[in-house]
């Protein structure tokens, strides 16, 4: 007996617009192969990306549908043939045919990915395949990291333990006074911290003064023997995070935090969103946003989001990073307890316009089977359930970052 197929709730899954509340730039024509393309599937990297992750379910299924995009022929369906394929295309039509039936009409990009200065388009760039502008996600670290080599590079004298409490004063005046100066900018829709891959996040609710001078002064010290300024030190990063969270509750705009998967340089242990609890109490005027999924802490996430209002999970980046049963099982976690107006939609598209397309198309189908699932066993109606996926999709962001939109209903053709 084939299973029934429900209208309604597949105009809504495959046809409805769709807010992708966090995803990073393009690669330019020019880089469009510096990095390698299996990172598209994959958060692994070295040999663990090029010689293991083609063996995983992930590589299977984004070849079987990439193959399938390229029109290529059985028996030239496998990895090394898309990428061949991937890389003849004219660019233009590339980042067309991947974007066009994505159904995104608009796209918060965080533009801070390292790299994405040297190697990627602009967030405006984005607008040709979007019907909404672009909106920028304004990564705290970087702002931080650009704003101390300007100071420093200004200053009269030596960083040192006898000027660090000056400079550490002039730095968070600046430092506030640049995340206000963004926060009053339309193009703005909201702030983000890697704090889960610089120091965890246990994030302190608050800090001695000594503790953020010593994290300062080290961090100083390490750019000056290493030329790599990178605030890994817990004090600093804590005493910037808690200003954000301050001034972003002061003019409600959301702050994303990077929980669970990643790649190498996450503590998975101080990767799950639990260690956040004693911060979401500190600041309940400001919106926390989970993102990706925070897998394998799914459950965690969602208990918060439960719990405090303040708080929302993203299900990105288990597209296409996971087998389908995979994102299938971890979209049912979500829904176990997680409150439906409090879920996003991403890609984390980056760099490929491929991770764009991969992670739209294995979305919605993982959103249509979960939730058919739901109506075959009357849990929910399908009216209720179509309803629940377009809150999902779009008018949660649209929402939670106060974006103003009207879902264009054409907009998947």
């Amino acid at each position: 007996m084939f299973p029934t197929y429900y209208r309604e709730l597949a105009r809504a899954a495959f046809a409805y617009p769709a807010i992708d509340n966090h995803a990073h730039p393009l690669l330019t024509e020019e880089h469009r192969n510096i990095f390698p393309f299996e990172g598209s599937y994959s958060e692994a990297a070295g040999e663990a990306l090029t010689d293991d992750s083609v063996h995983t379910l992930a590589c299977y299924r984004s070849t079987f549908q990439l193959a399938k995009l390229f029109g290529l022929k059985s028996g030239e369906d496998n990895w090394e043939a898309v990428k061949k394929k991937r890389s003849s295309l004219d660019y233009a039509h590339l980042c067309k045919i991947c974007m066009q039936p994505s159904g995104i009409q608009c796209i918060l990009i965080d533009d801070g990915l390292s790299g994405a200065r040297d190697f990627a388009e602009g967030y405006k760039w984005h607008d040709h395949f979007t019907f909404s502008p672009t909106r920028r996600i304004v990564r705290i670290e970087v702002e931080a990291q650009n704003m101390l080599l300007d100071l420093v590079r200004s200053m009269l004298y030596e960083v040192d333990p006898s000027t660090v409490s000056n400079l550490l004063v002039t730095f968070s005046h600046n430092f506030e006074a640049r995340i206000v100066t963004c926060a009053n900018d339309t193009e703005v829709a909201g702030f983000k911290s890697i704090a889960c891959y610089r120091t965890g996040l246990d994030i302190s609710t608050s800090g001695a003064k000594e503790d953020v001078e010593k994290s300062l002064l080290e961090a100083w010290t390490e750019y000056k023997e290493t030329s790599d300024l990178q605030f890994k030190h817990k004090g600093l990063n804590d005493h910037l995070v808690r200003i954000v969270l301050r001034i972003a509750g002061r003019y409600r705009k959301p702050v994303q935090f990077h929980t669970g998967l990643g790649d190498n340089d996450i503590t998975l242990t101080k990767s799950s969103p639990a260690h956040m609890q004693p911060v979401i109490k500190a600041f309940p005027e400001t919106t926390f946003i989970l993102l990706h999924t925070s897998y394998p802490y799914t459950r965690d996430a969602g208990y918060l989001t439960a719990v405090y209002k303040n708080v929302y999970l993203d299900f990105g980046e288990i597209f296409p990073c996971l087998s389908a049963d995979g994102q299938r099982a971890t979209v049912k976690q979500i829904l176990e307890l997680s409150p439906t107006n409090k879920i996003l939609w991403s890609t984390d598209g980056h760099w490929w316009p491929e991770t764009y397309y991969l992670a739209s198309m294995q979305s919605r189908q993982v959103l249509y089977d979960v939730f058919a699932d739901c109506v075959r066993r009357e849990e929910l109606t399908e009216t209720q359930a179509a309803s629940i996926i377009e809150k999902m999709l779009f008018h949660n962001s649209n929402r939670v970052y106060g974006l103003g939109l009207t879902p264009k209903l054409d907009i998947i053709m």
